[in-house]
């Protein structure tokens, strides 16, 4: 994989964003198609990677796999790893993905009145 310059043309503008735009930092903890979902499905309690899988079928494992690592990075998401064989490992959101639930609600509030002709 090739390295990012820090000192990019690219790299100042988006950090300029980040620090400027609300909207924008939020889209770069929860951008992607993944991981709106996966907060969603987490926010109706604890979930082992099993059952998130279960939960979203058409997710492939290595981007579970890498959005709950991204998500966990972020703060949004706690890894809850028992000492036990088999490994028992929950997912479960933090306090700052506690805090997104209202945005994940408020997403899919708008998806149902889009399906329901709302707006039209």
């Amino acid at each position: 994989m090739t390295a990012i310059k820090e000192t990019s043309t690219i790299q100042e503008n988006k950090q300029y964003a980040l620090e400027k735009c609300p909207v924008t930092f939020v889209m770069e903890k929860i951008g992607g198609y993944w991981k709106p979902i996966m907060l969603y499905h987490l926010a109706d309690g604890d979930k082992r990677y099993s059952e998130l899988k279960r939960a979203i079928p058409t997710i492939t494992e290595k981007m579970l796999i890498q959005h709950l690592k991204q998500l966990e990075a972020d703060g949004l998401v706690i890894r809850e790893a028992k000492p036990v064989v088999p490994p028992f490992v929950t997912y479960r959101l933090s306090n700052a993905g506690k805090g997104l639930l209202p945005v994940i609600e408020a997403m899919a509030a708008w998806a149902f009145k889009v399906k329901d002709g709302v707006f039209d």
